[in-house]
């Protein structure tokens, strides 16, 4: 039976009247997100603090939102800045176009790019929404060497493809 007067309608706003509101105090209180929650990107290094990007620009073509540019270069004997013969030379996410898919994540060959739990990349300057490698990449942890560096001694590109480059 329909509701002719539509009280039906005023009965809900007077529940919801005198209700307690929901609200959350954002800035001051940031709640934990889910486990697998796509928020920025970021590329990885290697124990030894190589970094894992090889510079095959497949996480560019996966994108759909065409946000990422990415563009090899060689490494040399003197500046070596990935254990294999390229690395991503320039490398950039522009955030203003980036849809979080995570189809780049997926195309990786060596898991140089992933997603983390970070959110908060607003910014009143459109400029500062397109992350170069210098933001992207992961920091140095403690025993780690700023690339440009050789591999370890005795190792191959394959020994760290495989994880096999410890500590």
């Amino acid at each position: 039976m329909a509701d002719p007067l539509g009280l039906g309608g005023f009965g809900t706003t007077l529940r919801t009247m005198f209700s307690k509101p929901v609200t959350e105090s954002y800035p001051e209180q940031k709640e934990p997100t889910a486990a697998r929650y796509h928020g920025r990107h970021q590329l990885n290094r290697y124990a030894d603090g190589l970094e894992k990007c090889i510079g095959c620009e497949l996480c560019a073509w996966s994108c759909p939102a065409d946000a990422i540019y990415v563009e090899g270069a060689d490494n040399t004997d003197e500046e070596r800045f990935s254990p294999g013969e390229r690395y991503g030379r320039v490398y950039q996410i522009n955030y203003l176009r980036c849809i979080g898919c995570g189809l780049c994540v997926k195309a990786c060959p060596t898991r140089a790019l992933t997603m983390t739990n970070d959110y908060e990349m607003a910014d009143g300057e459109r400029a500062e929404l397109i992350y170069d490698k210098d933001h992207l990449l992961a920091p140095l942890q403690p025993g780690e060497e700023p690339p440009p560096h050789a591999m370890r001694p005795g190792t191959t590109a394959a020994d760290y493809y495989r994880g096999e480059v410890d500590q």
